[in-house]
């Protein structure tokens, strides 16, 4: 877990919309984990979600609409906007015309085209404007990142990343919509961060391939979906976001010309911060025990005993509202930019486009 040290500068006040599953379970507990950072406001007109957030934060105010919020502008330092997908550009719009920085939960938007809109009004205000993509510090990914800047990989060839669950049941809500407004489906859900990990990873994407299906009766919306993603830097990624896989293949499966690594099950953070546990500075977090490792190796198969096993690196979703925390006070690069969540935007909607025709997108070079 990343160590920010004693501020003693004034707290920076947030106001956070929504407390839904993104505000209730990511954002709220590490906002409040971060040294520097006090949750002031939370934007709901949920009774029940009310009493839920009181009860574990019982210093907080509460606004029914975000409006609320810009009326007092002058009382708050950032404003993280953790509502439906829908509504994603017209608050934060609202928010950085209103003065404030702004933090979006992925995806920023549905088009890149509006993601580099926003990025535009926040640079002609001097403000800070970050996408919430948290899973560049889930620990697998973090590790594949070691094992390719050490050289142990060789050269990178094919990068697969799975992000799969057996859901055969549909939970309903916006997420499950097909609703071209709601901005549902797993494409642009699980898609965000599998795309916005090989982005990060191997740089720009040249062309893409996609296939993507409604499997299960009555829905509506994506829940079997793979993007083939060939990098400017001659990288192959192969990535998988389903709902609907009754047997679960490895999480990163990353091959190169001297070695390979394999690496199943889920960073463990998500789980943890479901089950009430938080971030505390000193203590462990974000940590698997060795028999959740990963294995490297050549030639060899993982599933019998081959290769060596390597120690996964603790998972740190605190770095990013550390990382934030820091920009705001200090005019530091956010941690995640409105332009990189703009070329994720680029990569899905060539996939959308794929998938609907049959055909393989290239993507215009961009500066």
């Amino acid at each position: 877990m990343t160590e920010t040290g004693t501020d003693t500068r004034a707290p920076l006040r947030v106001g956070l919309v929504g407390y839904g599953l993104a505000g209730s379970v990511f954002h709220a507990p590490l906002i409040t984990a971060t040294d520097g950072l006090v949750l002031d406001t939370i934007v709901t007109s949920s009774e029940e979600r009310r009493a839920q957030a009181r009860a574990e934060f019982p210093d907080v105010r509460f606004a029914g609409s975000p409006d609320e919020l810009w009326s007092r502008a002058d009382e708050l330092d950032l404003t993280v906007i953790a509502s439906p997908n829908k509504t994603h550009v017209p608050i934060a719009t609202a928010a950085l015309k209103a003065g404030l920085p702004v933090v979006v939960d992925k995806p920023i938007a549905g088009t890149a085209a509006e993601a580099r809109e926003l990025a535009g009004i926040a640079e002609e205000r001097g403000l800070l404007l970050s996408v919430f993509q948290n899973r560049r510090w889930d620990n697998d990914f973090r590790t594949v990142a070691r094992l390719i800047e050490t050289g142990q990989l060789g050269d990178v060839q094919r990068f697969e990343s799975r992000f799969e669950r057996w859901r055969p049941q549909l939970k309903g809500g916006w997420r499950e919509s097909g609703a071209p407004e709601e901005i549902g489906g797993l494409l642009y859900d699980l898609g965000s961060h599998v795309v916005d990990q090989a982005l990060t990873l191997f740089g720009p994407a040249v062309r893409v391939y996609a296939e993507s299906d409604v499997r299960r009766p009555g829905a509506e919306a994506d829940d079997d979906t793979f993007i083939a993603i060939t990098h400017a830097s001659g990288v192959r990624s192969h990535l998988y976001a389903s709902a609907t896989t009754a047997q679960l293949g490895p999480r990163f499966r990353v091959l190169g010309s001297a070695a390979g690594y394999v690496k199943y099950g889920l960073d463990p953070q998500e789980a943890e911060l479901r089950e009430g546990r938080r971030p505390v500075a000193g203590e462990s977090w974000g940590e698997e025990p060795e028999s959740a490792w990963g294995r490297l190796g050549a030639g060899e198969s993982p599933l019998t005993g081959g290769g060596t096993p390597v120690r996964t690196e603790a998972g740190d979703y605190p770095a990013y509202y550390a990382a934030v925390a820091t920009a705001l006070r200090d005019g530091a690069a956010p941690p995640v930019t409105a332009y990189e969540a703009a070329a994720t935007l680029d990569v899905l909607e060539a996939a959308r486009r794929s998938a609907r025709e049959g055909i393989t997108v290239t993507l215009e070079a961009r500066s």
